[in-house]
């Protein structure tokens, strides 16, 4: 199991007063009644569209990017949709890791189950295809509270210490280990054991370990160390993907596990790895995280979202 990241200052360092500030208003926030937690959510979520924000643009680019065949009213109406569910799993995240009176199990529907029972049953261990849907957070507890999955995740340690502690404290009833994502090694070593462990590369990494693969028909740095553990460990890859349903309730659902993957070829796996996404995505496209800059590196170095801003230096 990873242990915590260590820290050049300790949690109580001043440095991070404002940080735990904030984390007492998210505990705070996570104790709503799950409706009016949402609602808020969508509010922030219509701030930060009103407001022209950062992320509303990269999700314009985006789904510019990825839905050339709609209108520009159809995908502005998407950008809006996407924002006001980006701001749900803002307060989403406050009640994951914090409340004390949400009924997981009440509020979800599970589709697919018998996949990933087949594959426990055979004693294969399972690397879960997740995916960066807004309610990732939510997700996960609802994977091991609702649906009673022990599993471990593949997670960058986080650089603020406050906020490190809160995502642990947060997931500690539901997941068994954090392994980072560059422990290559433990990570197969727990799948070879049999175990659950869920693992998301659908995000931009950067180049390193990366190909350009098509994702919605754009070239997208994908990483190939997928295919490659489930090579290393005799793993089944199976597909789980969570979405927010009418009434505060939720889905979450596991596809079959992939044939014949693995096939040995490092670019029809990733593009096989992006299109399983892509369907995921079709059910509910306002709840992918599109404000993410997916496309951030491209094969010509020239990125959509335009030049990266230079931090200034703290003197």
């Amino acid at each position: 199991m990873a242990r915590p990241r260590k820290y050049s200052t300790p949690l109580w360092h001043p440095r991070w007063w404002a940080t735990w500030l904030g984390v007492a208003l998210i505990w705070l926030v996570g104790q709503l009644p799950w409706r009016p937690l949402l609602a808020l959510g969508r509010g922030m979520g219509w701030l930060a569209w009103r407001l022209g924000t950062d992320r509303r643009r990269v999700a314009e680019i985006n789904l510019a990017l990825c839905f050339p065949e709609k209108s520009d009213a159809e995908r502005a109406a998407l950008a809006k949709a996407a924002l006001l569910s980006t701001g749900e799993a803002i307060t989403e995240i406050a009640g994951a890791y914090n409340s004390l009176h949400f009924d997981a199990r009440a509020r979800l529907t599970i589709e697919g189950l018998e996949h990933l029972k087949a594959s426990r049953d055979a004693g294969r261990g399972v690397l879960l295809l997740g995916m960066h849907f807004n309610t990732i957070d939510i997700g996960a507890r609802l994977l091991g509270e609702g649906a009673g999955v022990r599993f471990s995740v593949v997670y960058r340690p986080n650089d603020n210490p406050a906020l490190e502690w809160m995502i642990r404290h947060g997931r500690r009833k539901y997941v068994d280990q954090y392994l980072d994502r560059s422990d290559m090694r433990g990570l197969v070593r727990t799948l070879r054991a049999g175990e659950v462990c869920w693992y998301a590369p659908d995000q931009d990494y950067g180049v390193r370990g990366a190909i350009w693969a098509p994702f919605f028909g754009v070239p997208a740095a994908t990483l190939v160390a997928t295919g490659r553990i489930v090579r290393m460990s005799g793993a089944d890859l199976i597909p789980c993907a969570h979405y927010r349903l009418p009434g505060g309730r939720y889905l979450i659902r596991f596809g079959a596990p992939l044939q014949d993957f693995p096939s040995g070829d490092d670019l029809a796996d990733c593009t096989r790895v992006n299109q399983v996404v892509e369907q995921a995505i079709a059910l509910a496209p306002e709840q992918y995280l599109w404000v993410h800059k997916r496309f951030k590196h491209q094969p010509d170095g020239v990125s959509p979202y335009g030049p990266r801003k230079r931090r200034r230096r703290r003197r």
